[in-house]
């Protein structure tokens, strides 16, 4: 299992520099388009649609429409609706619940959510046309947080931090992994090399005080992103979303902590 993990990581690591790099947007688009197509039909079977498919192939219309009209887009406002979709309903939801998968509300939180997702991979590929490196500096946050969370859990966890939720996770897991972000992200901003990259730019603009307050919102929207992908596959009786991804899962498994995070980003940076 482990083996099987860690060459599907490899694998997926070097396709994700392979196109970040080839100089190719056309390329960069197709990957994109076709991560979001399973991602989406991975979303819509968490919420017990009856035509996955056909969904996740209406939303990546979407998104190539958006991509093809993308001076007329406006992406601003589509990060700002991502934004209150988190913090009006799915945040909320970690608290007080998610509504049951026959009915309405369900099918409301579906559109919801995959609104969410799309904002997600638009927000990629703005990063994308901005720098390479620019788009992988913000991707990092996640990757690092992820990777403090799970070794601090592992290693001091005692406090969980959602028991109902994600049993796993734990706020020492947390705490570990935004100061692994902190740390990694002060030191690429002092870096004269790394000058390119979103904590640097964030703290040439912001200063140390608010670039400590977006770090700090970024890696918290991260957890909050794991805890909602859960909370789904919980409902739905699924341990993942698929199994697209030998070892990992789904694709939605890999980018859960990204959808909020990348819109917000993308926000942000419209201020830089």
């Amino acid at each position: 299992m482990l083996k099987t993990r860690v060459i599907t990581a490899l694998a997926l690591l070097a396709l994700l520099l392979l196109v970040v790099y080839s100089g190719s947007f056309l390329a960069f688009v197709v990957v994109a388009a076709l991560f979001l197509g399973a991602a989406m039909w991975e979303a819509l079977r968490l919420f017990g649609n009856r035509q996955p498919l056909a969904g996740a192939a209406i939303w990546t219309l979407a998104f190539c429409l958006v991509v093809y009209y993308q001076k007329q887009f406006a992406a601003p406002l589509l990060f700002a609706v991502c934004a209150a979709i988190w913090l009006l309903r799915l945040v909320p939801a970690l608290k007080f619940g998610l509504p049951p998968l026959d009915g309405v509300r369900n099918r409301l939180l579906a559109g919801v959510y995959c609104i969410a997702i799309l904002g997600c991979f638009v927000a990629i590929l703005q990063l994308y046309q901005y720098s390479p490196l620019y788009l992988l500096s913000v991707m990092a946050i996640v990757w690092v947080a992820d990777i403090g969370a799970y070794f601090s859990g592992r290693a001091f966890g005692k406090r969980k931090l959602a028991p109902s939720i994600s049993p796993g996770k734990s706020w020492e897991g947390a705490f570990g992994g935004w100061l692994a972000v902190l740390l990694l992200g002060a030191a690429s901003a002092l870096s004269p090399a790394l000058q390119g990259t979103f904590p640097a730019r964030l703290q040439a603009s912001w200063g140390w005080g608010g670039w400590l307050a977006v770090m700090s919102l970024l890696v918290a929207a991260s957890v909050v992103g794991d805890l909602c992908e859960s909370q789904l596959k919980r409902r739905a009786g699924m341990k993942d979303s698929s199994n697209l991804l030998p070892g990992h899962g789904g694709v939605l498994d890999r980018i859960d902590a990204l959808i909020p995070v990348l819109p917000l980003a993308m926000l942000f940076h419209s201020r830089f």
